[in-house]
């Protein structure tokens, strides 16, 4: 049966670190949140961040906009937050509407307050292992493959997926480990051969138990981003059921990688507090 790696936990534990670092270092971090429309899933996802961060020990400020903002309306909002030495952070959360363009919303954020870690500059500087901010799912994923696996040198690691988002930055965090990474997507052959390879897995294809537990190699760790909703129940990209009794350790879904993304949401936001505190310090 496989360790059953509590998200939710960690997720509590890194808050609790985040505020005693936030009141010993006298940092005063804040975090804007920007949402476009009225999408119920992102209501609550942004509803959730505002709780996380206020027990953090982060201030935290939503922009609430209606569906039919312009691109122009937005983007002045952004240059406005980018402006504002009280805030650390920017996240506008996505999906935003038509017409407005996801990749120019991205590009027009502070790079040194995309705490999203989406801004060209920072995923270059993740690609070139420079210091930056990192996408906080797969920030999530190393910090939970970590706590059972503190040497990740020498593994082999199939990432399932290559987003932006997800996929791309994983794959780069699992190399700066000294992991040999193999990338898999929709067009590769045999996926189960790959799995079967792999000590690490993560999977992160929006495709419900995508994953079979049998593909799983024994002893493997299996990382499940996937958040897929069926028959009334939310469920991952890996058959939770049937890979527990073959990996050596396993997230949930619920559970798992959820919660410890709005946890690095925070760490990334502290970060940029500090790093302001420090320039502010030099001067």
């Amino acid at each position: 049966m496989a360790i059953i790696i509590d998200g939710a936990a960690a997720a509590k534990n890194l808050r609790q670190k985040l505020a005693q670092e936030v009141a010993a270092e006298k940092l005063s971090p804040g975090l804007a949140v920007v949402l476009v429309g009225d999408d119920p899933a992102s209501s609550v996802y942004v509803r959730n961040k505002s709780r996380a961060a206020e027990e953090a020990g982060l201030k935290s400020w939503t922009h609430r906009l209606p569906a039919g903002t312009s691109q122009a309306e937005l983007l002045a909002l952004i240059a406005k937050l980018n402006a504002d030495d009280a805030v650390h952070g920017i996240l506008v959360q996505l999906p935003v509407p038509d017409p407005i363009d996801p990749q120019a919303v991205i590009a027009a954020i502070d790079p040194e307050k995309d705490v999203d870690g989406f801004h060209p500059v920072n995923a270059g500087r993740l690609s070139l292992g420079l210091p930056g901010f990192v996408p906080c799912t797969p920030l999530g994923c190393m910090i939970l493959l970590r706590s059972v696996w503190p040497d990740l040198s020498g593994k082999r690691a199939l990432v399932i997926g290559r987003s932006n988002i997800v996929g791309k930055p994983m794959a780069q965090l699992l190399l700066q480990a000294n992991c040999t990474v193999t990338v898999a997507h929709s067009r590769t052959q045999d996926i189960a051969g790959e799995c079967a390879r792999a000590d690490i897995v993560i999977a992160a294809i929006g495709k419900p138990k995508f994953v079979r537990g049998e593909w799983i190699k024994e002893g493997a760790v299996a990382i499940d981003v996937g958040i897929n909703r069926t028959d009334g129940k939310l469920v991952g990209d890996i058959d939770f059921e049937t890979a527990k009794d073959r990996a050596y350790a396993l997230t949930p879904v619920p559970g798992g990688v959820g919660p410890m993304t709005i946890a690095c949401l925070l760490k990334n936001t502290v970060e940029s507090a500090r790093r302001k505190l420090s320039l502010l310090q030099k001067k």
